[in-house]
């Protein structure tokens, strides 16, 4: 395994997209919630706002929450009082974040999620439309696990995972995770004190998980090891993960200045190839879009969105959300996709414009059958 311990500077990039994480650790103090990290971490995340950064929040700390309110000194282990404390915890999370972050000017959105959300294709789409939408109106989400309908997610180091899968969701350029820790060491810190933060390696390299430890706080689920683990599912959809002291002052702000902070756990593929190749090779075709010459001309000269106006026949039961194939006239596959409508509301919308949809469905989804952002061709020459 390759590592290094030196820092290293990167300039500074606009237009980026990032998933912070904040664990339970950082969120909660003896009194309940830590309002003073809060309004520290809420100047940060307005300063990266105006600085063209897009962020999603995905934040412990409900359940400790709840917790206080309920003046439980220990975590339950009954599944039930879990997801009371979640439910009475949540509403004093959210309320701080959004009490902050109104002082700079900044609306927030929570969104409540499940891995089932996540694995469901047509919750899937839907959810990135949504995030999509609130980046692109400044708004910052601040996403938790839906604890009060969630079952064995609860107890399995729920928010690093989740945060790694909204990073896929969005395609983040990175994942932050801000611990207690100051990052990830080759060995056990408080056995060893000769112990080396390890500042840069690969994500998903096997050494690491064997170097990371469980949790040894009470409030907080997950240890190092699903950090690493969420870093190597981040990664495959091109997401870079950096693991950081959330008390170093100012951590957000430096390492968009391209400080190195914490130990980071670089992707193999870049974000678009490794998108591309999950859709090419890990979904199954769930039926077909033949086109016109016109659109066909069209992805001759490159990848585009497919457009309702430019197919010409629908073949199979499809789902939104599933993958499609998209074919010529004569029946050759020029690309695969995940199809924004299902296999019914795609023949009523055969040859129509965009801007007809909503008059022959009564609703729109998307403007596009297919998004070129989830297409990939599958002919040698787009590859």
């Amino acid at each position: 395994m390759q590592t290094t311990t030196g820092s290293t500077a990167a300039q500074k990039k606009p237009k980026k997209r990032w998933v912070v994480k904040i664990g339970s650790a950082l969120i909660t103090a003896d009194n309940g919630l830590h309002l003073d990290n809060i309004h520290q971490w809420s100047r940060q995340f307005a300063a990266l706002m105006n600085d063209h950064v897009e962020l999603v929040l995905v934040s412990s700390g409900s359940i400790a929450e709840g917790m206080h309110r309920l003046q439980w000194s220990e975590r339950p282990t009954a599944l039930h009082e879990l997801q009371a404390a979640a439910a009475v915890g949540q509403m004093g999370l959210v309320r701080a974040y959004e009490s902050e972050l109104q002082t700079h000017g900044l609306h927030t959105a929570q969104i409540l999620l499940t891995h089932d959300d996540l694995s469901n294709r047509k919750r899937y789409l839907n959810a990135k439309s949504t995030l999509a939408t609130l980046l692109a109106l400044r708004v910052l989400p601040v996403i938790n696990e839906n604890d009060t309908v969630t079952t064995d997610e609860i107890g399995v180091g729920d928010n690093d995972n989740l945060a790694a899968l909204v990073a896929n969701l969005i395609s983040a350029d990175q994942l932050i995770i801000l611990t207690d820790q100051t990052g990830l060491f080759d060995s056990d810190p408080t056995r060893n004190p000769q112990a080396t933060l390890i500042k840069e390696a690969t994500a998903g390299d096997p050494e690491l998980f064997d170097m990371a430890g469980p949790s040894n706080n009470r409030l907080a689920i997950g240890g190092m090891r699903t950090k690493v683990l969420a870093a190597e599912r981040a990664a495959r959809s091109g997401t870079d993960t950096v693991i950081a002291s959330g008390r170093e002052q100012d951590v957000l702000i430096r390492l968009h200045r391209g400080e190195s902070i914490g130990t980071k756990l670089l992707a193999t593929h870049k974000k678009l190839v490794a998108h591309k190749m999950w859709l090419a090779n890990q979904l199954k075709v769930r039926g077909k879009l033949h086109i016109d010459s016109g659109a066909q001309e069209k992805m001759n000269d490159g990848i585009c969105s497919l457009l309702p106006v430019g197919v010409t026949s629908v073949d199979g039961e499809f789902r939104r959300g599933e993958l499609v194939s998209i074919c010529s006239a004569d029946g050759t596959e020029i690309a695969r996709g995940l199809v924004n409508y299902n296999a019914t509301e795609a023949a009523l919308l055969m040859g129509c414009q965009s801007d007809m949809i909503n008059e022959r469905l009564g609703y729109v989804h998307e403007p596009e059958l297919v998004n070129r952002d989830n297409m990939v061709a599958v002919n040698a020459r787009h590859r």
